[in-house]
């Protein structure tokens, strides 16, 4: 199932107060890798996860990462950034 998101643009939902968006590259029984990613600590805002979400899907992912290993025992959720509802 996981296999379907590989190389499309995910949003990856962490435990702790930061959301990971880029690209799917690979993962494993450890970690997912994503590519031309933004890791965002959404402490740094007052925006909150979904406008911050939704906003990325209108306006690009803004990179700050070319590669980020993400553990998996703290991801909550991953998704499309394509699923993301918008209104």
């Amino acid at each position: 199932m996981i296999e379907e998101y590989l190389n499309q643009k995910v949003v990856i939902d962490l435990h702790s107060p930061y959301v990971c968006l880029g690209t799917l590259n690979r993962f494993d029984e450890g970690f997912f890798e994503v590519v031309n990613a933004d890791l965002h600590d959404l402490r740094d805002t007052k925006t909150s996860r979904e406008n911050y979400i939704a906003a990325s899907l209108s306006t690009g992912i803004k990179r700050n990462r070319k590669k980020i290993l993400v553990s998996r025992r703290d991801i909550v959720s991953v998704s499309l950034l394509a699923d993301v509802a918008d209104e």
